[in-house]
């Protein structure tokens, strides 16, 4: 069995899937996949800090997405989904890539 060929294919698979989970739930759902992904390369594999610590990072991710798209074009405003989709993408990228 050619294991890198396998190994690639399972990244393309787990990328068309959360681009499909992220497409059903929309863009804001992004980040119930990010924020665990994120604080576990923070806090560690133990899943006592990580579950807290995914719902504070998940909503401080959230309102800092809302404060800035109010703030950057001032009489307008950005929606929230499309600074997490920004934000989200390449850090979610990012982090399949370092899992390797």
């Amino acid at each position: 069995m050619d294991v890198a060929r396998v190994r690639r294919w399972i990244a393309i698979g787990a990328g068309i899937a959360s681009a499909g989970v992220a497409a059903v739930a929309g863009p804001i759902g992004f980040v119930g996949l990010l924020a665990p992904h994120a604080v576990r390369r923070l806090v560690g594999p133990d899943m006592r800090i990580v579950l807290p610590c995914s719902f504070l990072f998940g909503g401080a991710l959230l309102a800092a997405c809302d404060a800035v798209g109010r703030w950057a074009a001032a009489p307008m405003e950005i929606p929230v989904g499309a600074l997490t989709a920004v934000l989200g993408g390449p850090l979610f990228l990012w982090l399949l890539a370092r899992r390797r």
